[in-house]
């Protein structure tokens, strides 16, 4: 909490900054009048890699003023250091460009690199109004531009990410098909196994029935046995009875 507080106040410094610069520029010219200046810009703007030209943009409305173009100055605050860019003349002209269209104002810079990386403050001034109003900055835009490290980080992530969706998808899909064969094969296999038990059933009977034959068959080889030894025991009784 405490740094959140030291950067906004070290931000607020180099507002104040940049304020005391533009009224410097604009020193003295003017008369006294109601001109009122609000400047407003994005707080953030990342851009990536691989960019190497960036669009900066800010809006302003103007109140009592007068119809002329005002002046646009734009200022850059690095980690130590705050630098110019435009007042109006830009330092570097294949760099830097002012647009101007309306309300609206945008800075174009050119071969960007991570050294581009910096706060910049957009400046509005009407010169021929000496209202402390009519001289106002933005709260600024935070540039950021990726480096190498963080690319590669941003493919790895990626690359990550498309494999665990990959795996999803593979894992949604062997569900589903395996869903979709229990559905479909599912009628198939009660009635096979209705079949099998039916076969099993009939197995049971058969074998009941060969038992049962055996059995009578076994019984019948008795009788026929016993049958036949009856005669001979009848011929030898009457044998012993002639003798």
């Amino acid at each position: 909490m405490s740094r959140e507080v030291e950067e906004m106040a070290s931000f607020n410094k180099l507002k104040d900054v940049a304020m005391l610069v533009l009224h410097w520029i604009l020193h003295g010219a003017g008369a006294a009048d109601t001109c009122q200046v609000t400047v407003t810009q994005p707080k953030f703007q990342e851009v990536d890699y691989s960019t190497h030209t960036v669009l900066l943009t800010c809006t302003f409305s103007a109140f009592g003023c007068s119809s002329s173009p005002p002046q646009v100055l734009w200022f850059r605050f690095l980690t130590k250091k705050h630098e110019d860019l435009c007042t109006p003349g830009c330092i570097d002209q294949q760099k830097y460009k002012v647009h101007l269209s309306e309300n609206e104002i945008s800075l174009q810079i050119s071969n960007l690199t991570v050294d581009d990386n910096a706060v910049y403050i957009c400046g509005v001034a009407f010169s021929d109004s000496s209202s402390p109003h009519s001289k106002q900055t933005g709260d600024g835009t935070v540039l950021t531009k990726a480096g190498v490290e963080k690319q590669h980080s941003n493919r790895r992530l990626g690359f990550i990410f498309m494999i665990i969706t990959s795996s999803l998808l593979f894992l949604y899909s062997a569900t589903v098909f395996t869903f979709f064969l229990v559905y479909k094969l599912k009628p198939k296999l009660l009635k096979k196994s209705r079949n099998e038990d039916q076969r099993t059933e009939n197995c049971k009977i058969t074998s009941g029935r060969k038992i049962f034959q055996a059995i009578a068959q076994e019984l019948q080889k008795q009788r026929y046995t016993e049958h036949c030894q009856q005669p001979e025991d009848l011929e030898d009784d009457t044998v012993y009875q002639n003798r």
